[in-house]
């Protein structure tokens, strides 16, 4: 969707939308393009203007256009989530909490709440579109930092490089979006699994030379042999998903750190989400989230759960 006027900058978001006003009258035109409906009953027959939003005339109960978002219950203006919004859309890494604290006014803790709920968002966004079709990449990584970096008390036992860390698969459509996940391990059965699930048979599937890949029959599956130096074979190759591994990575060294592994799943889908706006502008992006969080409301005691 198209949005005018078009914001370049978090300057351009704040004066577009000065007021709650701005921002109600924006979100109701994206949430409700021909007309009111109840978010109770879901009936638009007549719905009457109230105080701080509208009645329903079927059902008798009010509502905002806050009602079943993750903004429902928010006390924060809607103009600081529309920030936020902007702000973790635009940040290719990523933005902390407590950066986003400082750049919007609130607080460490109310910051980690708001990314908390827009991760969500970013989660159900990442389900549109179906399985990924055409010529798809598959690879998998680990998250976690190096043992050697820890202190010396919590240390694992030395092995191999992926000691201590999650591992993630992830699948990569060229020309198109990207899908991950989280695995208990790169066994066959799993790789196999997360192939099935995001990408249409019959597609052509590059991957590098892990054994979990073979044997996979309703593919027209190419390896390349990473551990012979061999990285580029005609079309064949994985940099696509590895561009995308090394942007997730910059962003748990440089932006977040660390990821509780609880958590993952929600910067997965954060950094799945921003990587397939890449090609929208500023306006486009942010208009995306907002139209995305209707049924996306996540509580406080959830996310610490």
């Amino acid at each position: 969707m198209k949005t005018e006027p078009k914001y370049k900058s978090l300057l351009d978001v704040l004066k577009t939308f000065p007021s709650e006003k701005e921002c109600v009258a924006h979100l109701e035109k994206l949430r409700w393009p021909k007309g009111i409906i109840c978010p109770c009953c879901g009936s638009n027959r007549k719905i009457y203007n109230v105080d701080r939003g509208y009645k329903c005339s079927d059902c008798a109960k009010t509502f905002s256009v806050r009602k079943g978002t993750i903004f429902e219950e928010s006390r924060l203006p809607l103009q600081k989530w529309f920030a936020a919004s902007w702000l973790i859309t635009t940040n290719r890494k990523g933005i902390s909490s407590y950066q986003l604290g400082r750049e919007i006014g609130v607080t460490q803790k109310t910051a980690w709440f708001m990314l908390g709920r827009l991760r969500e968002v970013a989660a159900s966004m990442s389900t549109l579109g179906g399985p990924m079709s055409g010529t798809i990449e598959a690879d998998e990584t680990y998250m976690g930092g190096k043992e050697k970096n820890k202190h010396r008390s919590q240390r694992l036992k030395a092995g191999r490089g992926t000691v201590g860390k999650q591992p993630v698969v992830g699948a990569r459509e060229r020309g198109g979006k990207v899908k991950t996940a989280m695995v208990d391990n790169t066994s066959r059965e799993n790789l196999h699994a997360f192939i099935k699930t995001n990408v249409v048979p019959g597609s052509t599937l590059y991957t590098d030379d892990h054994r979990s890949y073979l044997g996979l029959k309703d593919y027209k599956h190419t390896s390349v042999n990473h551990s012979m130096g061999e990285y580029v074979v005609g079309k064949a190759h994985t940099n696509g998903i590895e561009s995308f591994w090394a942007m997730l990575k910059r962003g748990y060294y440089g932006t977040f750190h660390h990821f509780t592994w609880k958590h993952l799943p929600r910067y997965l889908a954060e950094f799945e989400t921003r990587w397939n706006m890449l090609k929208l502008d500023g306006g486009e992006r942010l208009d995306s989230v907002l139209e995305s969080v209707v049924g996306s409301r996540l509580t406080y005691q959830e996310l610490t759960a």
